[in-house]
């Protein structure tokens, strides 16, 4: 965050870029910034060089997200939402889609610098699907604020060049910087950039996948790219002692249900419930870091 405590400027009329970094990749975090300043530093802004990330030079967007930090004239967020977030949410029963997760971390940037007392009056947001509905949506949701939705948003604001620099810097050192949560034998970090048409990123899913359990966390298991890896894998079938609300059962009284994508997400237990030894378990559950898990949604 760029300013801290509240610089006097925030109670001044306030506006505020948003854009994403991440939205495509198969690997690792989606990344969402914000970056505001009082309107009267808005003809300054323009003159910093930002530019949409996709633009610059990797050297290039390093230095200008020091150069932002350090300007006492400029704050900034970061919402990183982690792949096992990303793939739980989008392969529940009530399944909720990558716009709708964009959407409401969008908000959630907005309500978060709301919250500081920042005076923001005006928020440049680069759409993700329909960029009328979507401002509607903002509008809605955050009375008071004036919404600008738009394609390019990052190449047409140089506040939204700015939140692009943010997110695309903080991705990429999350990335670089990515703690593998598995410690197997032969786990590599050469993974390329991350993106489904990326040969290295291929190679990677396909030298880390498992018959059982898939891929390593940094993955996002929701994604269409890993679909031809999951023909591979074993079929997983498992009884519930439970019926469901259609009574169907296999004639024993008991369901059996097929898991027909192995990205699921369960039930965390509390640290105080697993056992805190691991003796007795195969090497392969404890490098995995796989844990008992009693709910599933």
């Amino acid at each position: 965050m760029g300013s801290s405590p509240l610089a006097k400027w925030a109670s001044e009329p306030c506006m505020m870029g948003i854009d994403e970094a991440g939205r495509g990749p198969v690997l690792g975090p989606m990344v969402y910034g914000c970056l505001y300043c009082a309107l009267s530093y808005k003809n300054t802004l323009s003159s910093l060089e930002f530019a949409d990330s996709k633009t610059l030079k990797e050297e290039k967007r390093e230095e200008l997200f020091e150069s932002l930090k350090v300007d006492d004239s400029i704050g900034w967020e970061v919402d990183v939402i982690d792949p096992k977030e990303l793939s739980a949410k989008m392969l529940r029963k009530t399944k909720v889609n990558l716009n709708e997760i964009s959407h409401n971390s969008a908000i959630g940037l907005v309500k978060k610098v709301l919250d500081l007392g920042v005076l923001l009056t005006e928020v440049y947001v680069d759409t993700v699907g329909d960029a009328e509905k979507y401002r509607i949506k903002l509008s809605e949701r955050l009375p008071g604020v004036k919404f600008v939705v738009a394609k390019k948003a990052d190449s047409l604001y140089p506040v939204v060049s700015g939140a692009s620099i943010v997110a695309k810097v903080t991705r990429d050192r999350a990335l670089r910087n990515w703690v593998m949560d598995e410690t197997v034998e032969n786990m590599h970090r050469n993974f390329g950039s991350g993106y489904p048409g990326d040969p290295e990123t291929k190679a990677w899913l396909d030298n880390h996948k498992h018959s059982l359990f898939a891929f390593p966390t940094l993955v996002r298991f929701s994604w269409g790219t890993c679909n031809p890896f999951f023909k591979e894998m074993v079929e997983v079938v498992w009884e519930a002692d439970k019926e469901e609300e259609d009574g169907s059962t296999n004639g024993n009284g008991k369901r059996q249900l097929k898991l027909s994508n192995v990205g699921f997400t369960g039930y965390k237990r509390k640290s105080e419930d697993i056992e805190s030894s691991g003796k007795g378990r195969c090497k392969f559950i404890q490098a995995r870091k796989l844990e008992l898990v009693t709910n599933f949604t």
